[in-house]
């Protein structure tokens, strides 16, 4: 298991902006709670992530990984970009089902967490099967995450910018470069590392089965 060490001066450059959409995540989590008519106790039970996580991140004090976010939307049965987009999973007009969305990164709803920084896509698309998001990968080093990161389902990833490194729990490891892509089992644990000078930034597309 990776050990947890200090944030290194990349990651300190990009928190200071993060706090805010911290403190809007954090919003939206209570509110849907809150219209589930759930406890903090209620939604840990449920979800799995400890009673102080979920109060640290309703308070936007802390990030976390897409791991406790798709727990606590599984467990609210939501679209996990619901904690991100107040439109999103939004059910559509009587005969208004969008046929597609338009997405731009300048727009996408934006969370910027520990090892990576997230945008969420198409977020306005109804019952969505995939979570599509591009990434920004800021780890370096497998000790700066505390564990390997566990969710249910499938996940394509393709790189746009950089080199980036998957590592799995198994040991096994591989390397991707710009344009190159891979297709794994988002069950079995493992991390994103930048191996590039710049931050990698790539499109990842997970399901949740």
């Amino acid at each position: 298991m990776p050990a947890h060490s200090s944030r290194s001066p990349a990651r300190t450059r990009t928190t200071a902006a993060a706090l805010p959409d911290r403190e809007r995540v954090g919003a939206r989590l209570r509110t849907i709670r809150q219209q589930h008519g759930l406890t903090l106790k209620a939604l840990s039970t449920r979800s799995g992530v400890a009673l102080s996580t979920l109060s640290k991140i309703e308070l936007g004090q802390i990030s976390v990984s897409y791991e406790k976010f798709a727990a606590v939307a599984r467990a609210l049965d939501v679209d996990i970009a619901a904690l991100f987009d107040p439109v999103a999973g939004a059910t559509p007009s009587a005969g208004h089902r969008p046929v597609a969305v338009r997405s731009t990164l300048a727009a996408a709803p934006r969370y910027d967490a520990e090892n990576y920084d997230y945008r969420l896509l198409a977020t306005e698309f109804p019952a969505k099967r995939m979570t599509p998001m591009h990434g920004i990968i800021v780890a370096r080093q497998l000790a700066q995450f505390p564990d390997y990161i566990r969710h249910p389902g499938q996940e394509f990833v393709m790189v746009l910018s950089g080199r980036v490194r998957i590592h799995f729990e198994t040991g096994e490891a591989i390397e991707l470069a710009r344009w190159e892509s891979a297709y794994f089992d988002s069950g079995v644990g493992h991390v994103y590392l930048s191996t590039s000078k710049a931050d990698a930034q790539l499109v990842v597309v997970m399901t949740d089965r």
